[in-house]
């Protein structure tokens, strides 16, 4: 892993302990789930995630937070060049999303891309469609984009990597956010760590 990787995995890990503790430390009934290796795969409560955005969908068209008709949101920020981690997560937000069942039609799934340069509405709506029909894909500026993450305190790098499209590639944190349809956080997921079952039953209790 190259160093900006470690500095990355150092603060998703702080990013995750310190809402964890915040979670258990402030709220009533907060509290940190485990998977079936004991590692945590999902915390809950209302620590300050998630804020407005203005970005552009797969087809052009602009659009904020407001424009999903009153959804939760399920939110992934990735890159399309992404060689491994961000396929796998998508395709875990695709099944979670068919495990939700009737519940489904509540929630919108959202990619956001860190990559903006590579990252264009045509890229996105090829990238999407081989995951989930459902899922919007969103880009926009770098200032765009930044202020996004930022929000939802989604940390990212450009790499240099000879190999790759236009010798960079991306390196981020595996989130994936749940938000509630009047855009308050509700709880996250850490990609690599939760499965599908596990993330449609915490979603399935938060819309309970």
């Amino acid at each position: 892993m190259s160093r900006t990787g470690w500095i990355l995995t150092l603060g998703a890990l702080i990013v995750i302990a310190g809402i964890g503790y915040w979670l258990t430390g402030h709220l009533s009934g907060g509290q940190v789930s485990t998977g079936g290796n004991g590692q945590p795969v999902v915390s809950t409560g209302t620590p300050q995630i998630g804020g407005p955005f203005t970005l552009v969908n797969q087809d052009g068209q602009t659009v904020t937070q407001e424009s999903f008709g009153g959804k939760y949101l399920l939110i992934y920020f990735g890159f399309t060049y992404c060689p491994d981690v961000c396929p796998t997560d998508l395709a875990k937000m695709a099944a979670a999303m068919d495990a939700l069942g009737d519940d489904a039609k509540k929630v919108q799934p959202i990619f956001i891309t860190i990559d903006p340069e590579r990252d264009t509405p045509e890229q996105i709506k090829l990238y999407i469609q081989q995951f989930d029909p459902r899922l919007v894909g969103l880009t926009g500026t770098p200032e765009q984009i930044a202020a996004a993450a930022k929000a939802y305190r989604a940390q990212y790098d450009k790499v240099k990597d000879p190999s790759a499209e236009g010798g960079y590639t991306m390196e981020h944190t595996p989130y994936i956010y749940f938000m509630s349809p009047d855009n308050k956080f509700l709880t996250f997921f850490v990609g690599t760590r939760a499965t599908p079952e596990e993330m449609a039953k915490a979603m399935k209790a938060k819309m309970d």
